[in-house]
């Protein structure tokens, strides 16, 4: 009965704005119907309580009972306790009533590893060469097989139950996360692990049929939100690779569901010109914290006075997270700009280039898909709805005077004019009017040269906001570095193609330097600092790395008859974008030597300042971070200087 009584005032209380355009109001759902896991007096105990360093760490442990016994166990103590148990009384609970995390998985060794894929004896560089080996030879050590014991007892676990093994991120993801899988199915393919793939796949496939579509991750406490779509894109790699046309046959439908799911929740309507056109936001609808920053978001929502509010912070924390920049400036709104903290978020106001430039390739996809298996009608049809979503992702996100596609603000009704790689992804999904191609590069060319990007010479920077979110200065991440290069080579336009060979370049070099210094891939990189990890954010460095691994696998793959060692590419400064946007190195006269040598001068005060960032983030955000804290120490670094009053 008190375990009942106090799950309904747990969820009474919940309310949070319907949407970023609407003061209306309704109680939402919890993140997922577990009790334990998501939402609850029992999870806010332990969660508040600082067990552990990360709060994924309680939310991924497995129940040694059943929950009906933990309850009764948990309602003992705060009934001996008069609910207000001490924190080692806390942890004497978790330890008698859960397991370790990880303890959902058996040892697992893929049995279509192949020790020489073919790709490797393409790559012309022999240090390259054997580093792509060795890349591949991860794999064996990201691959989770589930115990048959979570199929039997789901309600035991946090995980949710696949049938067929998965190849993880790494580091603190135990499970598959959605959009990582893209990059590593990538990464598969080349390493001709068909069988691998396929079994990836059936359990996204067996997801959608189960949710309607597929979570951010595989945690039940992920059940509400999801990530950019790449699902269809997945099945194209598999079935280019395969021509497995069966499996395509048979997942036809289940695909169609999925996409489905993004425009029957989460499309909207923005006017241009008169017309109104459909586009897709990352909006979430569930209420309460994120289970597995549980701590850090109810830090965070301290600031605010009503409950409404902090349901609405909470909804903005959870969109943000299913656009997989968790966290980032990109999602801050603050008197029409960029500017300010995570109090600031406002995902939901947002219509993102990415996302839409995605939807179109899936629509793109899907006719193709139904085209190939004899359906003209529904052929005919996603043909129809990917060109009204080109026109809508041109007419209200490409800006011709700026020279590139912006993300646009709803509740302002402006468009957000800062420097994102995400500004490029319809280069990289072909949505754009492909018979002008040369309008759209020249354009694009010379806004690229106006950011200045290329003065970076560990990656492109994911902002050019430094606010201490891992999602912007000076951290390079391997999805965004994949989209403009290959969004800039496959426009078959010469000059683009040079600047994508040298963002390739970098990008290899960067990660090889890391790699052969601490044998160890990053999920991240500093911009700043060839071959310098990435720093801020919730968690510490996470090292594997699943996207990390299959983004340099294929750029060496595909520039494996260019890219070698021997090169002093990495000693040369910046290039600058030429008249037609080609990426040169010119030391020809003395203005041009001047040039240079600035263009050195500018690196190497960005080289120091990262090496600073990073020694600062090392030394305050370290194993004994919660020292300079003591109250209210959130995981949010941004936050550290409110007054929570």
């Amino acid at each position: 009965m008190f375990r009942n009584i106090t799950i309904i005032l747990a969820f009474l209380v919940t309310n949070a704005l319907c949407s970023s355009a609407s003061e209306h109001t309704e109680k939402l759902p919890p993140p997922c119907d577990n009790d334990i896991y998501c939402y609850g007096p029992l999870l806010h105990a332990v969660q508040m309580a600082s067990l552990f360093p990360d709060s994924k760490t309680f939310v991924d442990m497995k129940l040694k009972h059943t929950p009906d016994t933990t309850w009764r166990m948990f309602n003992e103590l705060m009934n001996q306790t008069e609910n207000r148990p001490s924190r080692s009384e806390l942890e004497q609970f978790v330890n008698e009533t859960f397991d370790e995390a990880g303890s959902e998985f058996e040892d697992w060794s893929p049995s279509d590893w192949v020790e020489s894929p073919r790709f490797l004896s393409k790559i012309k560089d022999k240090n390259f060469q054997e580093w792509a080996s060795q890349l591949n030879a991860l794999w064996k050590f990201l691959g989770r097989k589930m115990k048959d014991d979570v199929r039997l007892h789901q309600d035991q676990y946090s995980i949710i139950y696949v049938p067929h093994p998965v190849i993880v991120p790494g580091g603190r993801f135990r499970e598959f996360y959605y959009w990582d899988s893209y990059w590593i199915i990538r990464g598969l393919i080349l390493s001709e692990m068909f069988h691998t793939v396929k079994g990836m796949l059936g359990n996204f496939l067996s997801i959608v049929e189960e949710y309607g579509f597929i979570p951010n991750g595989g945690r039940v406490y992920y059940a509400m939100r999801s990530q950019p779509p790449l699902l269809i894109p997945m099945v194209k790699s598999y079935i280019d690779a395969t021509n497995d046309l069966q499996f395509l046959n048979e997942s036809i439908d289940t695909l169609e569901k999925e996409f489905l799911f993004w425009m029957n929740n989460r499309t909207t309507k923005v006017e241009k010109d008169g017309q109104f056109y459909n586009l897709c936001q990352f909006k979430e609808f569930s209420s309460g914290p994120r289970p597995e920053s549980y701590r850090e978001d109810v830090t965070s929502a301290q600031i605010f006075r009503s409950e409404v509010e902090k349901e609405a912070h909470y909804s903005e924390l959870k969109s943000a997270a299913e656009s997989g920049w968790d966290f980032s400036s990109r999602w801050f709104v603050l008197n029409g700009t960029n500017k300010g903290n995570l109090t600031n978020l406002k995902a939901r106001s947002i219509v993102p280039v990415d996302l839409n430039a995605i939807i179109y390739w899936n629509a793109d996809l899907l006719s193709q898909f139904y085209n190939t298996l004899g359906q003209g009608n529904k052929s005919l049809h996603y043909s129809n709805v990917a060109k009204e979503w080109l026109e809508a992702v041109t007419k209200v996100l490409w800006h011709d005077e700026v020279g590139v596609w912006l993300d646009y603000d709803i509740s302002n009704e402006i468009k957000r004019d800062y420097f994102y790689p995400s500004n490029l992804s319809p280069l990289w999904t072909g949505c754009y009017n492909q018979s002008d191609t040369e309008h759209y590069i020249s354009k694009v060319m010379k806004y690229l040269e106006k950011t200045q990007i290329m003065v970076n010479l560990g990656g492109i920077p994911t902002t050019l906001e430094h606010s201490g979110e891992q999602w912007d200065y000076p951290n390079a991440w391997p999805p965004l570095q994949y989209i403009m290069i290959m969004g800039l080579h496959s426009t078959n336009d010469k000059w683009a193609q040079d600047l994508a060979y040298e963002m390739t370049e970098r990008w290899v070099r960067a990660n090889f330097k890391a790699f052969n210094e601490t044998h160890a891939m990053y999920e991240k990189y500093d911009a700043t600092v060839p071959g310098g990890h990435g720093g801020g954010g919730e968690y510490e460095i996470q090292l594997g790395f699943g996207w990390t691994n299959g983004v340099i696998m294929e750029l060496l793959d595909k520039f494996s008859d260019r890219l070698s060692l021997e090169d002093k590419f990495v000693d040369l400064p910046a290039p600058q974008v030429g008249a037609r946007g080609a990426a040169t190195h010119s030391f020809s006269t003395p203005a041009q030597i001047f040039t240079g040598l600035l263009a050195i001068t500018v690196t190497l005060a960005a080289g120091i300042i990262g090496v600073v960032i990073y020694k600062r983030r090392h030394q305050a955000y370290g194993s004994d971070r919660r020292q300079l804290c003591p109250k209210l120490c959130s995981g949010y670094m941004e936050l550290k200087d409110l007054a929570f009053d």
